[in-house]
C-alpha cells in the first residue's frame, strides 16, 4: 500500500494529465515524467498490478518445481485429495485475490483424473477472485481426437483392431467425437483465461478456443540436442514416420541444412499397415526420426526397421511427448535405436529406469520464460526459434 493517500485538493494532482503530442515518443516521455513527479500515485498504480502465483497439479510436480526455481519464486500451496467415492477435492492454501495465477498440469498418467483436477483448480482460483488464470498444459490431453476420421489413429488399440476385423470400424468413425474441442470448451467454462502448451498434435486445436493459446515448440531444444550429442549430425537425414509430420521435419532439416525423408504407410484395410514406403535416400546416413508423440511405439519401431533395411548407419528417435504405454518400453529395448530422446512434458524417470535408450531434454526453461513473458506482457514469439538460457 502507498505511504500517502491522495485526498482533498491533492486528488487533482494525482490525476494523470492528458498528454497531446505529435511525437509519440515525446508523449510517452511526458507521461513517465509526470508519473515520476507524483510518487504516491505511482505506488498506487504499482500496487494494483497482480503478483504471480504458480500452482502444481499432481500430474507433474517435478516440472512445476523446475519452473518456479527458474522464476525465483515459491510454488503455491495447494492440497489435493480424493474422497472415498474417488471424487477429487482441491483446496487452494493461500490467497489468490487479484493475482496472476498459473496452474501446471500435464495430460499424462491418470489423464481423466488429472484433467478433472485441473478444471477444479481453475474454477477454485477463479471464484477466489484471481485476476487471471492461465493453464500451463505441457502435453494437451485428447489432442489426437481432433477430427472425425475413417481411421482410429496411427497407433490403434486392440479393441479398434477387433472392430476392423468385423468391418464395423469404418461405420463407427462417422460418429466419432471431437474430444479435443470438448476439452477446450471445458477449460473455457471452468474459467481459464489463457492456455500455454507445447507441440499440439494438430495446430488447428488452437482454433477450438475463444481464449489466447500459446503453442510452444520443442524444435529449438531438439536442434540444440542434435548439435551437442550427435557428432556426425551434418551427415544426418531427418525422417518423419508418417506424412502428417512432413512440415515438422522439413523445418528442422532446413535449420540444420540437411536432407529430409518421410515414410508413407499403405493400408490394405482399416487399422492394418500393409507396408511402409520410404520416400528419400538414407543410405550411409544417420537417420533421425522426429515426431510429436509416441504412445505404444509401434509406428516408430517399424519405421526404424525400414530405415536400417534402406541402409541407414544409425537411427535416433526424437519425440516431444513420450507417453510410452502398453508394450512401448519392451519394443524400444528390442529395437535398433541408438537413443530415443523425449522432453519432460511428461514424467520420464520411470521410463528411463526401465529403458537405458531413453534420454530426456529439459524444457522447463521454455515454460518458465513463457510464464515470465506472459506475466510481464511481453511477446513469446522469441521462444519459437530460441532456447532461453
Amino acid at each position: 500500500m502507498p505511504d500517502k493517500k491522495c485526498s482533498g485538493n491533492e486528488q487533482n494532482d494525482c490525476v494523470m494529465p492528458v498528454v497531446r503530442s505529435a511525437n509519440p515518443i515525446r508523449a510517452r516521455s511526458l507521461i513517465r515524467d509526470n508519473l515520476e513527479k507524483q510518487a504516491g500515485c505511482l505506488n498506487l498504480i504499482h500496487s494494483r498490478m497482480p503478483n504471480i502465483k504458480v500452482f502444481s497439479g499432481t500430474s507433474h510436480p517435478d516440472l512445476a518445481q523446475r519452473i518456479v526455481d527458474r522464476l525465483g519464486i515459491d510454488l503455491g500451496k495447494v492440497v489435493t485429495k480424493k474422497f472415498s467415492n474417488l471424487e477429487t477435492c482441491v483446496e487452494i492454501g493461500e490467497s489468490v485475490r487479484g493475482e496472476d495465477v498459473y496452474i501446471v498440469q500435464s495430460g499424462s498418467g491418470e489423464i481423466n483424473d488429472n484433467l478433472m483436477e485441473l478444471l477444479i483448480m481453475i474454477n477454485a482460483c477463479k471464484i477466489a477472485s484471481a485476476s487471471r488464470v492461465t493453464a500451463v498444459i505441457p502435453c494437451f490431453p485428447y489432442a489426437r481426437q481432433d477430427k472425425k476420421d475413417k481411421l482410429a489413429g496411427s497407433e490403434e488399440s486392440a479393441e479398434s483392431k477387433k472392430l476392423a476385423k468385423k468391418n464395423y470400424d469404418w461405420k463407427f468413425r462417422s460418429r466419432a467425437p471431437i474430444s479435443a474441442k470438448l476439452v477446450a470448451n471445458m477449460l473455457s467454462v471452468a474459467g481459464a483465461d489463457h492456455i500455454i502448451t507445447m507441440d499440439l498434435h494438430a495446430s488447428q486445436i488452437q482454433g477450438f478456443f475463444d481464449i489466447p493459446v500459446d503453442n510452444l515448440y520443442a524444435e529449438p531444444a531438439v536442434l540444440k540436442w542434435i548439435k551437442e550429442n550427435i557428432p556426425e549430425w551434418k551427415n544426418s537425414i531427418i525422417v518423419s514416420p508418417d506424412a502428417g509430420g512432413a512440415k515438422r521435419v522439413t523445418s528442422i532439416a532446413d535449420r540444420l541444412n540437411v536432407e529430409f525423408a518421410l515414410i508413407h504407410k499403405e493400408r490394405k484395410k482399416a487399422n492394418e499397415v500393409a507396408s511402409m514406403v520410404l520416400v528419400g535416400d538414407v543410405k550411409d546416413k544417420i537417420a533421425i526420426l522426429v515426431d510429436d508423440m509416441a504412445d505404444t511405439c509401434g509406428t516408430i519401431v517399424h519405421a526404424a526397421d525400414r530405415l536400417v533395411e534402406a541402409g541407414a548407419t544409425k537411427v535416433y528417435a526424437i519425440l516431444t511427448h513420450g507417453i510410452f504405454s502398453g508394450p512401448a518400453i519392451s519394443r524400444i529395448n528390442n529395437a535398433c535405436f541408438e537413443a530415443v530422446v523425449v522432453t519432460n512434458t511428461i514424467p520420464q524417470d520411470g521410463h528411463m529406469r526401465d529403458c537405458p535408450k531413453i534420454q530426456c531434454i529439459d524444457v522447463s526453461m521454455m515454460f518458465a520464460e513463457a510464464v515470465r513473458r506472459t506475466h510481464n506482457g511481453e511477446s513469446v514469439s522469441y521462444l519459437f526459434s530460441n532456447v532461453p538460457y
